[in-house]
């Protein structure tokens, strides 16, 4: 194993991950055959048949799937390496990359972004937003260090912490005349805006109908939450936003609660096997600060 090559375990993790050699050699800037070449040097290094065709497709062996586990560790120990190395180098805090929701992204993070900006002028980061599965796989794959998402979020690689919980609201016009109390029942006839369908928070209020038994066909679906925010203000409808995107600054929008009130919990995600460099760890507690919740959570062993 001395002479593992890391060039053979990137092409042999591309191959599997786009399903080709060809479409691999691609993104690698290699010709197929040198990536050809390349896997079969390492499943004769390693002794095992790493990938099978199924039909088209390139797949991992029992054997590959095992091998796909100790690369993304491997990926993972290698760029911390570097990164330690280059800050060693210029003095910087090195680079974080944060995945998060764009309500979060929004309502949540600038003030936590700003204080860090002031206390490390060198820490580089990175956000980028998504649906908490999209999230979550980034961070399995190590394209993301740290995910802030809505709970549920689960892999066996991962550490999840509950950080917060976020009650939802309705927001609604001025004059807009509104029942005493805004159940799903009396929701159901009025015109209702939602995020559009596919992540936890559009599931969270289908549910919030669904457990009263209501089916509520909604006059619009959008995936900005500015944008629900300027058709309420129009005169368009009431929506059911997450209470961070109404909490103080309403834009002149009447925002009452919901009954049976419901929330959804954000929690901090990051591999359990993540190299923790000092702007990592700097990061995790500016973000940490942010909780109401219970912190159980055991910080890993810190790296250099």
């Amino acid at each position: 194993m001395r002479d593992l090559r890391l060039d053979q375990l990137d092409s042999f993790r591309q191959v599997i991950a786009l399903g080709s050699f060809s479409a691999a050699a691609e993104k690698l800037g290699l010709s197929q055959p040198a990536v050809s070449l390349q896997i079969r040097e390492l499943e004769r290094r390693l002794g095992v048949t790493l990938i099978e065709r199924v039909g088209r497709r390139a797949q991992p062996t029992a054997a590959g799937i095992e091998l796909l586990d100790h690369a993304g560790r491997i990926e993972a120990a290698v760029a911390a390496a570097q990164e330690a190395m280059a800050r060693h180098a210029t003095g910087a805090m090195g680079r974080v990359r944060i995945g998060t929701g764009a309500t979060a992204c929004i309502f949540l993070l600038p003030p936590v972004l700003r204080e860090l900006r002031q206390r490390h002028p060198t820490l580089e980061i990175t956000v980028s937003t998504g649906n908490t599965s999209d999230i979550v796989k980034a961070i399995e794959d190590n394209q993301i260090d740290i995910g802030l998402v809505s709970l549920p979020a689960a892999g066996r690689s991962l550490d999840v912490t509950p950080l917060l919980e976020d009650e939802f609201a309705v927001i609604a016009p001025p004059g807009m005349e509104l029942p005493p109390r805004l159940t799903p029942e009396a929701l159901a006839r009025l015109p209702v805006l939602l995020f559009e369908p596919g992540g936890i928070t559009r599931r969270i209020a289908d549910e919030w109908f669904a457990r009263a038994g209501v089916t509520l066909k909604p006059v619009m679906s959008l995936g900005s939450v500015e944008a629900i925010k300027r058709l309420v203000g129009a005169g368009l409808g009431c929506a059911i936003l997450p209470g961070m995107a109404v909490r103080g600054e309403s834009d002149g929008l009447v925002v009452r609660a919901l009954s049976p009130r419901v929330h959804r919990t954000l929690g901090l995600v990051l591999r359990k096997d993540k190299p923790l460099h000092r702007g990592l760890r700097e990061t995790l507690k500016a973000l940490r600060s942010l909780g109401t919740l219970t912190d159980r959570h055991s910080e890993p062993e810190p790296s250099s």
